[in-house]
């Protein structure tokens, strides 16, 4: 049943109730009294449908008036000049009262209204402002809508990737079927269209298309929901937060791959001109030890020590080439997470003894001071080797020569210090945190920091720490924790 005839059904029978209670009493009523009962169903018959439900109300209660209260009873004849003035004053006043109250619930239901629409796209906002990623927000964005505008089913569409890409399903909320994903895709060169009604009769969808900046980015395809004028404006505004909120996730999102394209493309260039570096020298020396050789063998000019000597350069710059190689192999199982620990109790001693001979340096440049009651460590001795070969292979390159390199170690609050120092140039206090980043190069002849990086990963994957300060005299002292081994009870 309508709106309006509701509401005048209402109205009659209360007037029909009204007035057959006052009938009996009429002739010790004054005139007023009937019309001024009769303003209730009148009021009634408005909230109940509306103005026009008022006019009919008024329009019944003039007859009823007349009819039953206005002598002669019984019939629409109007006898002293006083009752067609009281029943003119009752049609103008009923009219303004219907009209007024008509107006107010009109305006109740506005106010009603906009509360509400504020109070959902202030949720929708809420929802959307979070740093969230692109998934996130087209979910909240689909959720929010289906629940805002009691929809059965509601689905965002977006731009595949590429040039030209078609529109695909990202999210959705409700349930909609197969067949009505399947129907939602938009057809080339219809228009999309958001009015009054369900849109687009056959497939039973209202289509808003989500545009930022005068860019479509979307499209939102709701199932199940009717869109008055007042309710399709709340729609698209709600479109346009939509709009806007994926865009910046969007453009975040490009931020951060840029950036790490940006990362990618710097740590490349480092790479290659790290490796290019280190690579270079060995490489020279070698090439230039094999050229002496060759021309030696033809005219005999080179002495049986010089041969030897240039044999041992060969296998030094070999043997650099080798622990180059070794570190990016290292390296690259640090990045991949394909490191594993392979912990047991082993001395100090012996880490610092397979640490040298892992190392590129002269045991007799190094001055190992090792307390005789220092605990064993519970570490993967090959990884703990090579943090220590990596450490005297740094200080030795800038320590000044003929200056030994220092190794000592000391317990401190149940950990094993091993600390290693040279008396080089030391470490700014600013870069002392760069430098264990890869390919890091502190100072016009600083070398790249790959060396110093695996120490740390292979530490930090104990789970302990290496740190540099300044050493006792000048110079940079390398300092790594070790956990003690527990020592049984009995020993």
């Amino acid at each position: 049943m309508k709106r309006w005839l509701r509401g005048a059904l209402v109205a009659i029978a209360g007037i029909a109730a009204l007035s057959a209670a006052m009938v009996p009493l009429r002739d010790h009523l004054s005139l007023a009294t009937p019309a001024l009962v009769l303003v209730v169903p009148v009021v009634a018959g408005v909230a109940v449908g509306g103005l026009a439900s008022g006019i009919v109300a008024v329009v019944a209660g003039f007859i009823a008036y007349d009819l039953l209260f206005i002598p002669p009873y019984g019939t629409l004849t109007v006898g002293a000049a006083q009752n067609w003035a009281a029943l003119g004053v009752y049609a103008v006043v009923m009219l303004i009262v219907a009209r007024v109250f008509a107006f107010l619930q009109r305006t109740r239901g506005e106010a009603r209204r906009d509360a509400d629409a504020t109070r959902r796209l202030y949720a929708l906002s809420d929802v959307l402002i979070g740093d969230k990623p692109v998934t996130g927000v087209l979910q909240d964005i689909a959720d929010t809508i289906c629940q805002a505008f009691g929809a059965r089913w509601v689905a965002v569409l977006i731009p595949g990737e590429g040039e030209g890409s078609e529109l695909r399903v990202a999210a959705t909320a409700g349930d909609p079927t197969a067949a009505e994903l399947a129907a939602m895709a938009p057809t080339g060169g219809r228009p999309e269209w958001l009015g009054a009604g369900t849109g687009h009769a056959a497939a039973g969808q209202v289509r808003v298309v989500l545009t930022a900046r005068g860019r479509p980015v979307g499209l939102v395809a709701i199932a199940g929901a009717t869109f008055d004028r007042h309710e399709a404006a709340l729609l698209q505004t709600y479109a346009n937060q939509a709009a806007l909120a994926l865009e910046r996730s969007q453009l975040r999102e490009q931020a951060l791959r840029t950036e790490l394209l940006e990362q990618v493309d710097a740590l490349r260039a480092s790479l290659m001109g790290a490796v290019s570096h280190d690579l270079r020298t060995p490489l020279a020396s070698v090439k230039t030890a094999v050229s002496a050789l060759r021309r030696a063998t033809g005219d005999g000019r080179l002495s049986a020590e010089d041969k030897s000597e240039l044999l041992a350069l060969i296998e030094q710059q070999s043997d650099a080439l080798d622990r180059l190689v070794a570190n990016l192999l290292d390296m690259t199982r640090i990045q991949s997470g394909a490191l594993e620990l392979r912990p047991a109790i082993t001395p100090v001693a012996d880490v610092v003894e397979g640490g040298l001979r892992a190392s590129a340096v002269a045991p007799d440049t190094v001055d190992v001071r090792l307390p005789v009651d220092l605990p064993p460590v519970q570490v993967d001795q090959v990884l703990m080797e090579q943090v220590l070969a990596n450490l005297l292979d740094n200080a030795a390159r800038h320590s000044p020569d003929g200056v030994p390199v220092r190794v000592e170690a000391a317990v401190r609050d149940g950990v094993v210090e091993l600390s290693v120092s040279d008396r080089g140039p030391g470490v700014p206090p600013g870069d002392r945190e760069r430098i264990f980043t890869m390919f890091s190069r502190i100072g016009a002849e600083g070398r790249a920091g790959l060396g110093l990086a695996i120490a740390r990963a292979f530490v930090e994957s104990h789970g302990q720490t290496i740190h540099v300060e300044d050493a006792p005299g000048g110079g940079a002292r390398f300092v790594l924790t070790l956990p003690a081994a527990p020592v049984p009870v009995e020993a």
